[in-house]
């Protein structure tokens, strides 16, 4: 989950660590450091928490040094401590620096191995047995250093290393984790994610598993594990670096909450035109004997899959299953030919997702990635790729990659209609026409006056939220409960209303806040009387509906009221109300919600 950034150049590096930091500190807050190659050895600063606090320590630039190392912790091997931040060094190596994204799984072993040559560890970390590793292989070539110590290495992991005796060299690794080149006009970049660099250049080289990258200022140098040299183009990154900005937001949560209608709206012009749904990335053929779906993701994504699958049911009248990525990859899982997997990650590096695609692959599904990011682990995973047009997404929490995610699986559930035949023609544009409109209705709800900070200032204090829905509300609901768990750290159980009776009730008490989706729907009724059943015990009420509702308001002691639009077109504006609800009350608790507490915006560990 760390981010990764080293720079070689002409310019001073420190200044470029420190602003490639900030842009990676949502991969993780728990230290972060600079090693900087200076004349006379790396000048090491470290600091444990945010990126702040490492700003502090390391002072007014000061250094004229053009190359070095930053690193920004999300902790897996060793407590939060300054002596577990990276970049690392040993007492035996202190020539060598190191930055380490991932887990390296055999390192006790490894360990046990150097203890007994002798070395002295400083830290309890995962990485610091690298640097032993590479410098108890150096003999004057860091780039064979790393050559021999690579195949020593099992697990998921990315690292970049420096040695004092070649000041503007850095040799850079990767095996299931991220790690990119950005290129510059005499000057180099490697970082763990484009977005470090993307200011100062949108060039990008992609590294492969089991390549050696040496990077000067002249140029990146791609090398296979037996030493051959390989060639790699170019590619050239379109994203926005205004997305990287708060622009006035007190947030990079809330800013992107309210980007949502623009991301929407960019996804859709992406994967559709005025003669109907395309799917940029997926070929008609590639949709040709496919039987049944099934989606992988986690968190969020799950979520996002889960709302998906009521359209693709519904519309395409197919077999639609979704399950947690890490649950799948471990069973005994049944695909044929017929199965398409779409596996959705925003970061494109989610590993329990990515790996699950990789089996789905070699069980002979036909595989879908649905991401964010381009050049990412996932996109070399599948056989196609759907884009959501998001733009960065800083915070944490996700908010509007989330409602990308769930229109590429509307416009995906259009097109297998539409090859299937189960809608006719007219049906599909007048949902196409519906889809298109969402985000106006989006940006008006945003736009509007709401009674969201007068409830999340009545239950702010409170130690426990129940969500109901159904259909298309149980996603939505799940999902909302995650944001509030995930920004306010108050406990929070999502349920579909109809389970409720089957145990959840038993949580109630007086005044228990209960956040129920109950938007226009087939199952209305049904969920009108699940309200019923929690108000006789007690709880307080906050409905979620479709403007013009009026019966709601007797059912419910508060109503946040969305847009009307088709029923299973739903989720994208009943989402909004409970991502602001969770925002206001999580800043009424005093949290960061850029940054919540142990949690990291990439998962490239189990």
């Amino acid at each position: 989950m760390c981010g990764i950034i080293g720079y070689v150049g002409f310019r001073e590096a420190k200044p470029l660590l420190i602003a490639g930091l900030e842009r990676l500190e949502y991969r993780g807050y728990d230290s972060a450091g600079l090693a900087l190659a200076e004349d006379a050895g790396f000048e090491y600063v470290r600091a444990v928490g945010n990126l702040d606090n490492l700003k502090e320590a390391a002072g007014p630039n000061g250094s004229t040094t053009t190359a070095g190392l930053g690193h920004t912790r999300w902790a897996t091997h060793g407590r939060v401590s300054e002596a577990n931040a990276h970049p690392l060094t040993g007492c035996d190596a202190p020539e060598i620096a190191l930055v380490l994204n991932g887990i390296v799984e055999n390192f006790r072993e490894l360990k046990e191995s150097l203890l007994e040559d002798g070395h002295t560890f400083t830290s309890e970390t995962d990485a610091e047995v690298v640097t032993h590793l590479i410098e108890r292989a150096y003999e004057g070539d860091l780039v064979e250093a790393v050559h021999r110590v690579y195949p020593q290495l099992d697990g998921h992991f990315a690292f970049v290393v420096a040695h004092r005796e070649h000041p503007e060299l850095l040799v850079g690794a990767r095996l299931q984790c991220p790690l990119v080149v950005g290129v510059g006009d005499g000057e180099m970049f490697f970082a763990s994610s484009i977005a470090a660099f993307q200011r100062e250049t949108t060039r990008v080289q992609l590294i492969e598993d089991g390549e050696i990258v040496a990077l000067t200022a002249q140029g990146a140098r791609f090398l296979s594990t037996e030493g051959e040299e390989r060639d790699r183009d170019e590619l050239e990154v379109d994203w926005d670096d205004e997305y990287a900005e708060r622009h006035g937001f007190e947030t990079f949560m809330l800013k992107e909450i309210y980007e949502q209608p623009a991301a929407i709206a960019r996804t859709i012009e992406e994967h559709a035109t005025a003669a109907g749904v395309h799917l940029e990335g997926l070929p008609p053929d590639a949709l040709d004997g496919i039987d049944r779906l099934l989606v992988l993701a986690c968190g969020t994504a799950y979520h996002a899959g889960v709302v998906g699958r009521y359209a693709i049911e519904e519309w395409a009248r197919m077999p639609c299953e979704f399950d947690v990525a890490s649950e799948w990859r471990y069973r005994n899982p049944v695909v044929t030919e017929g199965t398409l997997v779409v596996g959705i990650s925003q970061s494109g590096e989610t590993r329990d997702t990515v790996h699950a695609l990789r089996l789905a692959r070699e069980l002979g599904a036909r595989t879908v990635a649905i991401t964010n990011l381009p050049g990412t682990q996932i996109t070399r995973e599948v056989d196609h790729v759907l884009y959501t047009k998001a733009g960065i997404e800083m915070g944490v929490a996700a908010t509007k990659t989330f409602t990308a995610q769930v229109t590429v699986l509307y416009l995906l559930a259009l097109r297998l209609a539409e090859l299937r035949g189960t809608l006719l023609d007219e049906e599909i544009q007048s949902l196409l026409a519906e889809l298109r409109g969402v985000p106006d209705k989006m940006g008006a709800f945003l736009d509007g006056r709401h009674p969201i900070e007068e409830i999340a200032r009545r239950h702010h204090d409170e130690d426990f939220f129940l969500y109901l829905g159904r259909h298309i509300g149980l996603p939505v609901c799940l999902e909302g409960a995650l944001k509030l768990k995930e920004i306010s750290y108050i406990p929070t159980e999502a349920y579909s209303a109809g389970e409720m009776k089957h145990g959840p009730i038993a949580l109630l008490a007086e005044d228990t806040p209960v956040v129920v989706v109950a938007t226009d729907s087939h199952v209305y009724d049904k969920v009108v009387s699940n309200i019923q059943e929690v108000r006789a015990r007690g709880a307080q009420v906050i409905a979620i509906a479709t403007d013009g509702n009026e019966d709601v308001q007797h059912h419910a002691d508060d109503v946040i009221f969305v847009p009307r639009t088709h029923p299973f077109l739903q989720a994208p504006l009943a989402i909004l109300p409970l991502q602001l609800l969770a925002y206001r009350i999580a800043r009424l608790r005093g949290m960061n919600v850029d940054q919540p507490r142990n949690l990291a915006k990439t998962v490239t560990v189990e």
